[in-house]
């Protein structure tokens, strides 16, 4: 954005979560950005909206459940939304808490939770006009159903009319069942079932250098997102995403950052998802609503988000409610 589009202009900051806040561009003599604390009133944004997990469950009585993990929100799993939304009301159903059942090590997710709803607000140009909407079921509760248990409970418990899921797809205990299986068990129950090929990755000249896992197949994932991002390959990250990834900070009332004229630093412990390898970043950009934003070059080091400043002399962020800070990586 050119310096003559940001003075003396009346801005909107969007805090995930479709609250628009009032920033000032003051005097173009300073050329500071400024966002006051009592602006930031009443913002905290909740990481959900408090309705019970049985009344989100009902609401998908009739649609058609895209089946994944859905953890980078990537090209293949628009394509399961996609196909989803051609054949009805489309939902992504996944589950939570596999990590602490599974005993996995905790690690960062690719899009942070407060930001996953603008993503798929996104593919709604390509699911006609329909945004789809995420469910998500907990782990625990369904580990240990066979492929038979796990369709009769879409069935039964769920009522939806059919499901999407990719060619690899495996779901039951242990992963017994397969997508043929699903297919099969769907018919038996009544349930339409949808089965597609992946989305592969252009990049195939990485596949047998960089990965052994018997699941990998050439197909987009989201541990080749997550190999993009710990090579810092924004291009190759933006490709998978088929968008620009954003970093999200939660910025506190302590103080505990730097800013100084153009430069703010900000510890790593702000971050809510998983940024790229330490370096330095151009093309970068803070983003205000959809389309203001203030060109910056990102710095990552092993404890601080670093951002630069590229059109502005400094953005003025004062203490108050906790809010949220978006950053977004051009290609």
């Amino acid at each position: 954005m050119k310096q003559t589009m940001l003075m003396n202009q009346k801005l909107f900051v969007h805090l995930n979560g479709g609250i628009r806040l009032p920033i000032t561009v003051q005097g173009a003599s300073r050329r500071v950005l400024s966002l006051s604390s009592s602006d930031m009133k009443a913002t905290r944004q909740q990481e959900d909206d408090g309705t019970p997990q049985s009344e989100q469950l009902s609401s998908v009585a009739g649609g058609i459940v895209a089946l994944g993990k859905f953890d980078a929100l990537h090209i293949g799993h628009r394509e399961l939304a996609i196909q989803a939304a051609k054949a009805g009301t489309p939902f992504l159903l996944s589950f939570t808490g596999m990590a602490e059942v599974l005993g996995w090590e905790p690690r960062a997710p690719v899009v942070a939770k407060c930001d996953r709803e603008r993503v798929l607000s996104s593919w709604s140009a390509w699911c006609g006009e329909v945004t789809p909407t995420e469910l998500e079921v907990e782990f625990s509760k369904v580990r240990n159903l066979t492929p038979r248990q796990f369709v009769e409970k879409l069935s039964k418990e769920l009522g939806v009319r059919g499901v999407v899921a990719g060619k690899n797809y495996r779901f039951g205990y242990r992963a017994a069942g397969d997508a043929s299986e699903l297919s099969r068990l769907c018919e038996e129950y009544g349930i339409e079932a949808y089965i597609i090929n992946p989305v592969m990755d252009q990049k195939q000249s990485i596949l047998n250098r960089e990965f052994t896992d018997s699941k990998e197949r050439g197909q987009v994932s989201s541990t080749r997102v997550r190999y993009a991002l710990s090579e810092g390959d924004m291009n190759y990250v933006s490709e998978l995403l088929g968008r620009h990834h954003r970093l999200i900070l939660m910025l506190n009332d302590d103080r505990s950052f730097i800013s100084n004229k153009n430069m703010n630093v900000f510890p790593r412990s702000y971050l809510l998802n998983l940024p790229p390898k330490e370096g330095v970043y151009k093309n970068c950009s803070i983003v205000f609503g959809k389309e203001s934003v203030v060109p910056c070059r990102v710095v990552v080091d092993a404890d601080n988000i670093r951002l630069e400043l590229v059109e502005i002399d400094c953005i003025y962020i004062h203490s108050g409610d906790s809010r949220y800070l978006n950053i977004e990586f051009g290609a």
